[in-house]
């Protein structure tokens, strides 16, 4: 494994460490639970250094026995932990929220799911409390649970206001509904199978999840794979992070109630699909991405010609909403976020960066070809929605130009796939920056070479953690801006 170095680390020492690594500047990405054996649980924290591409985590032993809490000194851990708890059993002592988050809606059951079944010692997850709401009271206070069925074609959730006239005291989103349980699907399944099933964690963020798999699988392999094939995953990233901001432009024109911006939006959005299906055979750049390297070409007259014709739309279509003052009156200063609160909560993507929290994997920690074709980061200060929408109308603008860029150079010469078959008992990790952010992939295989544990850290599971601090003391006209503005999927969050 060479993509991180874990430490063994004891749970007493965790507090003081986890104390000196947000002091010199460092962040966790995440933390998940395995079982080594059927009768002790291991847990696993990731963590980035600034200025190290390699990431950093630690190891520590369970031994049955309850982990120190880091949720009051890191934030963003706290869903983890909470996940860790009901999924697969280990207990964390001093937890500022010790009650159920994925399975709220479920009956509780003996054990977690992803706990073996051989497990033999006591479970938390039998006697964790399904989330609780604050007592709230006053004559004119009311209370609106909204979902989980709600208008339009929008995944299901349901989100519980109190409010007052319009003003919101209180939000809490119920997110896992539909929780469909991926990563327990991959277990048992060998390396390669599961690449289609990587693919459709979400479906619009099928080659970042993809990406992130795939080079997890080749950490454990030690496989290395051809300039050729990491060029045309970075063609293929780029090109889903195109139609992906597309998108969400015409999405958040819809709830500011500028029709012909969301029109125009999501006809560009098609187009775009259009081009990758041309260019690859699959509009959501599907059966592409593989262990090893790629599946087959892509079309690169397709992705010039296509781009040819879009990018001019592209331009006048930002100028266009640029210009329109009732649409943008509703997004300056809707749904601010702090720097502070984004880092500590665990904010990623256009969302940590539209605060001024200057990340991106692809610049950080490259993968695929961008160590030679570097994106150009955009970063705002302000943290309102407003924030949101730029940065991403600048990633647009980047993506496009790096589309162009890596086909004006001329992909390398060489191989598109090279054997990748991880060996009994390995593992690795992945990553990439898809168009939300951070997505983390950890992988193990048993003694049969099968894949025994996979976890998943999606972006929308960090940025729904964040989301709630901007709406509380918000207003209810604005909430539907302020949630377009984030970006957010709930099949991303529930996994």
């Amino acid at each position: 494994m060479n993509n991180c170095e874990y430490a063994p680390v004891a749970p007493d020492e965790l507090a003081a460490r986890a104390q000196r690594i947000l002091a010199a500047g460092g962040r966790f990405q995440g933390m998940y639970a395995w079982y080594p054996s059927a009768l002790n649980a291991e847990l696993r924290y990731v963590y980035t250094v600034p200025g190290q591409e390699r990431f950093t985590g630690w190891r520590v032993n369970v031994n049955g026995n309850p982990v120190p809490s880091l949720a009051a000194i890191c934030p963003l851990l706290g869903w983890h932990e909470r996940e860790i708890m009901e999924m697969s059993g280990v207990a964390f002592s001093g937890h500022p929220e010790p009650e159920r988050l994925v399975t709220a809606f479920l009956p509780r059951e003996d054990r977690g799911p992803l706990e073996p079944v051989a497990a033999t010692g006591e479970s938390i997850a039998a006697h964790l409390a399904a989330p609780s709401l604050p007592a709230v009271s006053g004559k004119h206070v009311q209370l609106l649970p909204f979902g989980p069925v709600r208008a339009d074609v929008l995944e299901s959730a349901q989100f519980i206001f109190y409010y007052l006239g319009e003003g919101i005291l209180y939000y809490h989103p119920n997110l896992f509904l539909k929780h469909r349980g991926m990563e327990k699907q991959f277990e048992g399944m060998d390396a390669d199978s599961a690449t289609l099933l990587a693919e459709r964690v979400t479906g619009i963020d099928s080659v970042a999840h993809a990406i992130a798999y795939v080079q997890a699988i080749e950490d454990a392999a030690n496989c290395e794979v051809s300039a050729r094939a990491r060029w045309i995953r970075l063609i293929a990233a780029e090109l889903e992070r195109i139609y992906n901001h597309l998108h969400y432009l015409g999405h958040l024109c819809h709830t500011t109630t500028l029709k012909v911006g969301e029109a125009q939006g999501k006809l560009l959005e098609e187009r775009a699909k259009q081009i990758n299906g041309r260019a690859s055979g699959s509009r959501f750049l599907r059966s592409l991405i593989w262990p090893g390297g790629v599946r087959h070409e892509i079309d690169l007259k397709a992705i010039t010609e296509g781009l040819g014709v879009l990018k001019p739309q592209i331009e006048q279509y930002i100028g266009l909403i640029e210009k329109t003052t009732s649409h943008l009156d509703r997004l300056i200063s809707t749904g601010l976020l702090s720097r502070r609160l984004a880092f500590d909560q665990g904010a990623t993507g256009p969302i940590e960066r539209a605060s001024g929290v200057d990340r991106d994997l692809r610049r950080d920690h490259p993968y695929a070809a961008y160590a030679t074709l570097q994106p150009e980061v955009a970063v705002a200060q302000d943290g309102d929605a407003f924030a949101r929408m730029r940065v991403r109308i600048a990633e647009l603008h980047a993506s496009v130009a790096l589309v162009e860029k890596a086909i004006a150079e001329g992909l390398p010469p060489g191989p598109l796939h090279a054997a990748c078959a991880p060996g009994p008992g390995t593992e690795g990790l992945g990553w990439s920056e898809s168009p939300r952010g951070t997505i983390l992939y950890a992988v193990h295989f048993d003694a049969d070479s099968r894949l025994t544990r996979v976890k998943i850290k999606s972006p929308s599971f960090a940025n729904w953690r964040v989301f709630p601090s901007t709406v509380h003391d918000s207003n209810m006209m604005d909430y539907a801006i302020n949630e377009a503005s984030f970006g957010l999927t709930v099949s991303g969050c529930a996994r």
